[in-house]
């Protein structure tokens, strides 16, 4: 079986403070790109992993995660699994997170488990907080810590979306390290994306890790700047980083972004 995960990216992420459990609640808004890995799967006489780059750690590979939750369950077979990654890891746009929901999925229709999409987030919440979004993969408000999805109406097919990626990998235990919750009066992220236009977002929409992961990489803070000097209309970082990307009304050229830089520019499909 073939299946093509893709990316997201955050329009705001709101850090609104620390639980007793030692994670963070969050509020941010994901929302579905169509930049993808390819992972595919076969029968096979042993289990076995192959990718295109080195992942050491088994307990971080979110597809051998997904498939271990399911073969226990299910006593499914040994499969080959081949993952291509084009996704950058540890980029803030949830590559390894849609490469384990997608195997969730992947295995509960190829072989007819019956699961419920209640289930399948269940089952992808185990692998990592980013993966029940993958599941549904539609535009939603994202609450607790990541775990809590409302899906809403967004349609920005009109825009183009310019990513840039400086090839620079945070984790997201080094992004909650260096940042400090500060309790503040705040306006729902969805309400300003509901009430506002998107030429106001910039007043009011913000990735609260910006401010810390700046001072480390200012290279990342550059590219911000880059991207609203070429015109768009609202640019942030994503995630707990290191992308960054723009809106714009017009399809934009990235070639004077460094060579070595991961680059796109898409459209957003209505549907995935």
């Amino acid at each position: 079986m073939l299946l093509f995960p893709n990316a997201k990216i955050n329009l705001g992420l709101s850090i609104l403070n620390k639980r007793e459990d030692g994670y963070h609640n969050l509020e941010s808004i994901f929302l579905p790109i169509p930049i993808t890995d390819s992972l595919e799967f076969i029968e096979s006489d042993e289990t076995k992993f192959e990718c295109n780059i080195i992942i050491n750690e088994e307990k971080s590979n979110s597809v051998l995660m997904a498939y271990h939750l399911l073969k226990d369950k299910f006593n499914l077979p040994a499969l080959s699994i081949y993952l291509y990654k084009n996704i950058p890891i540890g980029a803030g746009i949830g590559g390894g997170s849609a490469d384990g929901a997608f195997m969730l999925k992947g295995l509960n229709d190829y072989y007819e488990l019956g699961l419920t999409i209640q289930e399948l987030k269940d089952y992808a919440n185990k692998i990592g907080s980013d993966c029940p979004f993958f599941i549904d993969n539609k535009p939603s408000f994202i609450e607790g810590t990541g775990e809590i999805l409302s899906e809403m109406e967004l349609d920005l097919s009109n825009y183009y979306f310019a990513l840039i990626n400086p090839n620079i990998h945070i984790s997201t235990r080094e992004a909650f390290s260096n940042h400090t919750v500060i309790k503040k009066e705040r306006t729902s992220l969805l309400s300003h994306i509901k009430n506002e236009p998107i030429e106001n977002w910039k007043k009011y929409i913000v990735n609260d890790f910006e401010s810390s992961i700046f001072e480390i990489y200012p290279e990342i803070e550059k590219i911000k700047e880059k991207l609203y000097q070429k015109g768009a209309i609202y640019a942030s970082m994503t995630g707990t980083g290191s992308t960054v990307y723009g809106i714009f009304e017009k399809k934009v050229d990235l070639d004077e972004f460094d060579s070595s830089y991961f680059k796109a520019c898409v459209t957003i499909p209505t549907t995935f």
